[in-house]
């Protein structure tokens, strides 16, 4: 099948996953990644946990009410629910859209700096979402990383690779049916000011939108998840959440065009509670552009949760789940009340995140 026959589907399932008072859970950590989460609270990483506790996440009564669609790992992509129900059944009796990480990692990117990475996955990318595609995903993420420094990156070479990784992979996952969540996450990681973030934000979702364009890819059958326009992690001069979400919606003006239908934030290591204000004052701005702007967060809907289930306990952890997506719901139409939705404010930052 070639893009022009999915135009149309992609088009709704953009448009549904971008519905106002919606966003998207990120449960997509790879087996390692999940596996540092189920340690911190004293759970082994097998098969059958991480599947307790998706699971668990995945038959909350109601998460369909906040939660528009999810971003799966491959294994659980595939899998069953512990009383033998596909996963994906789970996610489609709530409501919910599933989606896929297709993207196979961050690699070394040669010429370029130490820190600097491109990422992999693109061969044999349109038979592989054509699977998932058959097994009932229609949408896919893949996440480029850049990072700030002192010494000049990202550096051109670096924006324009991750750029053009993006755009090839959005093509190739709309030849088989499936909504491209496009992702240029700038990491926090580092001393700069928002200023130095919102310039080099610019440059990077321009390039992005370029490649895009230069590889037909459709615009109203994509979705965009970058980083909020925040300063470094180590930067003495700390932004206000009010300047934070003004930063962030002036770079979005400047680089996205109004034919994308949603933009959902990724939480980056912010707190629970700190990701939900920062949207909500966000969606206070009176903005140029129609697109919905909402949230696709991991950490910032899961950490809660994690601490309330401990392995075995289902109602406390859908309970923190639900209070988390009603939170960032509410933050989706500028309605959150901080503080009204019980969350933690511990710092989720993790210096070179890789997932």
């Amino acid at each position: 099948m070639a893009l022009s026959y999915y135009a149309e589907e992609l088009k709704k399932t953009a448009s549904a996953i971008a519905q106002p008072g919606k966003g998207i859970l990120a449960v997509d950590e790879s087996t390692k990644t999940v596996g540092k989460r189920l340690a911190s609270i004293g759970v082994e990483n097998t098969e059958d946990n991480r599947k307790a506790y998706r699971g668990m996440l995945f038959t909350t009564e109601g998460l369909g009410n906040f939660i528009s669609g999810a971003i799966l790992f491959e294994e659980t992509l595939f899998q069953n629910h512990p009383d033998g129900e596909p996963m994906v059944k789970k996610l489609e009796k709530l409501g919910i859209i599933p989606g896929i990480k297709v993207d196979k990692g961050l690699r070394p990117l040669a010429g370029g700096h130490d820190v600097e990475t491109f990422c992999s996955g693109l061969d044999g990318l349109v038979e592989r979402a054509a699977d998932y595609y058959e097994q009932g995903a229609r949408f896919a993420k893949w996440r480029a990383v850049l990072q700030i420094t002192d010494d000049g990156c990202p550096s051109k070479l670096s924006i324009r690779e991750n750029a053009w990784g993006l755009a090839r992979y959005a093509r190739s996952v709309q030849e088989s049916g499936l909504v491209p969540i496009i992702e240029p996450e700038i990491l926090m990681d580092g001393s700069h000011s928002i200023e130095k973030t919102a310039a080099v934000q610019e440059e990077v979702i321009k390039e992005v939108y370029l490649a895009c364009q230069l590889n037909g890819v459709l615009l109203e059958g994509t979705l965009l998840k970058p980083s909020m326009t925040v300063q470094g992690a180590d930067s003495s001069t700390k932004a206000d959440p009010q300047q934070v979400a003004e930063m962030t919606i002036r770079t979005m003006e400047r680089c996205v065009p109004a034919s994308v239908p949603g933009i959902t934030f990724l939480s980056g290591g912010l707190s629970e509670e700190a990701a939900s204000v920062y949207l909500n004052l966000m969606n206070k701005i009176d903005r140029k552009a129609k697109w919905n702007v909402s949230f696709s967060y991991g950490r910032a809907l899961q950490h809660s949760c994690l601490k309330a289930w401990k392995g075995s306990n289902t109602a406390d952890g859908q309970k923190a789940l639900i209070a988390r997506a009603q939170a960032n719901s509410e933050a989706s139409k500028g309605l959150y009340v901080a503080g009204s939705q019980p969350s933690s404010d511990e710092q989720l930052f993790v210096a070179g995140y890789k997932y």
